[in-house]
Parts: C-alpha cells; sequence; structure tokens
C-alpha cells in the first residue's frame, strides 16, 4: 500500500512529466496525419494510383523529422522575440506548430520531391521555408532545393549526363590557365595549381568544368570575381554574403556587422551557373510531373515572397549547405539568397 509521501511524489513525477509527454502525442499525432496525407495523395491519381515504396516512404518520414525540428526551433524564436518585443509591435500572434501548418499543400510538395529523389535529411538536398499566410492565417511551408539539390536535378535530368562535373574558386596565388578547344587541341581543358594551400590570398574568380566519355564534348566554365559579383542578389542577405545587418532589440532596430560566408556564396553563384540548363541542357523527353511541379513552386515561391508576411528572424537563418555546427533546417529567407 503506498504512503502518503510515495503518492505525492508519483504526482508530483506525473505533473512534471507531463507537458513531456503531451509534446511528444501531439508529436506522434502529427507524424501519423503527415503520412497518412503523404500516402494519400502518392496512391492518389496524382501518382497514378501507385504504390508508395519503402524507400520513397522513409525519404517522406525524414521531410517529416525535418519540418518538425524546424517548427520546434521557430516556435522557440516566436516566443522569444515576441517576449523581448517591449511595445509588440512586430509580435507574431500565429504559434509556429503543425497544427497551423497548410498540410495539404505541404503533401503535395514532398510527394513530387521524393519522387525525384529528393532526400531532405542528406545535407543541401532540399530545405523548408516557412510563410505566414495572411489570408489563410496558417504556415505555408514552401519546399526548396539546395545547390546538392540542383545538382541531382540537374543530372536525373540531363539530356547527357556528365561523367564528372568539377567546381573550383581561384584565388589570387593560385595559378590557373583555360586551355580552349582549338586546331591544336582536340578539347577544352585547363591547368590548376594552388601554390600556397594555407595562405591562398583573395578570391579573384572562379571555373567548373564539365566532363564527358567524350572529352571534345567538354566545357569550361570559368568567372571573374566581378563577374560572380554581378550575379550577387541586389538585396541579398548580410547572413550570407556578410556586412550590416539590422536586428531588433527592445522593439527598436539595430545594425549588428555579419562575417557571412562570402567564399561559400561565391562559390554557390558558380555551382548554380554550372549545373543551369545553360550548360547541362534538360532532356524534354525526360520531364515528367515532378519536374513541372517543382518549376511551378519555383513561380510561386516568388508569389508568396511577394504577397505573404515573411517571418525574419534574422539570428536563426541558416545557410543550409555551410556550417556544420548550425542546425539542419533553415528559417525563413529571401529567394534571392537561396542556393
Amino acid at each position: 500500500m503506498s504512503t502518503a509521501n510515495e503518492a505525492t511524489t508519483a504526482a508530483a513525477k506525473s505533473e512534471n512529466t507531463q507537458p513531456e509527454q503531451t509534446q511528444q502525442m501531439q508529436t506522434l499525432n502529427a507524424s501519423e496525419r503527415f503520412m497518412n496525407k503523404v500516402i494519400s495523395e502518392f496512391t492518389s491519381n496524382i501518382a497514378g494510383g501507385l504504390k508508395i515504396t519503402d524507400h520513397q516512404k522513409r525519404l517522406a518520414q525524414g521531410y517529416f523529422i525535418i519540418i518538425d525540428a524546424m517548427l520546434q526551433k521557430q516556435e522557440r524564436d516566436r516566443v522569444e522575440k515576441n517576449k523581448n518585443n517591449t511595445d509588440h509591435k512586430f509580435d507574431n500572434p500565429l504559434p509556429m506548430t503543425w497544427q497551423n501548418v497548410n498540410l495539404k499543400d505541404l503533401a503535395l510538395d514532398v510527394v513530387y520531391s521524393v519522387r525525384m529523389g529528393l532526400d531532405m535529411t542528406q545535407k543541401n538536398h532540399i530545405f523548408p521555408i516557412p510563410f505566414r499566410n495572411k489570408k489563410t492565417n496558417r504556415y505555408d511551408i514552401t519546399l526548396m532545393p539546395g545547390y546538392s539539390g540542383k545538382e541531382h536535378i540537374a543530372m536525373k535530368y540531363a539530356r547527357e549526363v556528365p561523367r564528372a562535373v568539377t567546381v573550383e574558386l581561384v584565388y589570387s596565388t593560385d595559378e590557373f590557365t583555360p586551355l580552349m578547344k582549338s586546331a591544336d587541341r582536340p578539347y577544352t581543358s585547363y591547368t590548376f595549381v594552388v601554390t600556397k594551400p594555407f595562405d591562398r590570398g583573395e578570391i579573384v574568380g572562379g571555373f567548373g568544368y564539365i566532363e564527358y566519355d567524350d572529352p571534345t564534348k567538354n566545357k569550361l566554365i570559368f568567372m571573374s570575381r566581378a563577374e560572380i559579383e554581378k550575379r550577387k542578389p541586389e538585396k541579398a542577405s548580410p547572413e550570407f554574403w556578410g556586412g550590416t545587418a539590422k536586428r531588433l532589440e527592445n522593439g527598436q532596430w539595430v545594425e549588428v556587422e555579419k562575417e557571412g560566408w562570402f567564399d561559400e556564396m561565391c562559390e554557390k553563384t558558380i555551382r548554380r551557373a554550372v549545373f543551369s540548363n545553360r550548360y547541362i541542357p534538360i532532356d524534354p523527353e525526360k520531364i515528367d510531373e515532378s519536374y513541372l511541379h517543382m518549376k511551378k513552386r519555383e513561380a510561386d515561391y516568388a508569389e508568396q515572397q511577394a504577397e505573404a508576411e515573411i517571418e525574419t528572424m534574422a539570428d536563426s537563418v541558416v545557410v543550409e549547405d555551410i556550417p556544420e555546427e548550425l542546425p539542419p533546417a533553415a528559417s525563413t529567407v529571401d529567394e534571392d539568397d537561396l542556393p
């Protein structure tokens, strides 16, 4: 028979664990709803009535894990930001939880992304961007490919799949020489020597080299630093490119200096060019529903950016393809800063 003290201790333990158990139950319920919705969309006429494979199911579960982690982090940031806004003028009153997510559109996007083989648990493949939609008072979560995802898509739909692709930045102490195809040279090539690996100097440019089984088809794309910076978005985020950023502190906007990830942004700019349709053409016969849906969602994203209220949380913005120590899920960012 339990004593009064034992009963009190048990009750206290139960009370202390209840919030954790409630959160676990909410996550489980959200996971079930998410997977049920994805499977429903997958087996509908969208996927031609095909059954979802075990591999695709695992990919979809990975999407839930990453998006759930992103929502939890963003919700903590939302609460903290609201608390620090002394006049509460910039408060976001809508909790960032699964109950407030537009699940139908998200599930549809997951289906097409999974069918393309994009894996959210892989670094730089695809990441979620949340928008607070004032019209629906819900969060729309857009799925955007990172640079590895774009490379995956380029290779999957390429008219001719390259044997290898090399992308490098060139610094002031490096020696880079393009060797262009000519009467004396059967195919384009280059020489590249890093003379001071631990003190390479400033970035002066970069290049990409696309190789095929038939070397006469090889392509060399190179850009000066000026050409790279010309492609820098007009409203590039200092979180990425470095520079001055504004942060809300006690209801006031203050300027802070951000170191950014300039080298990585330069490399990403070159990668975007190299893996574009211009240099690795898409095979029209390979274009499918998933590819067309992705292109439509890219256009939708631009419209969302203009019309929806973007919950900007500067300190939690993640350059999803750079620092290992940062969380894997991206916070809300501007389209032009995406890979």
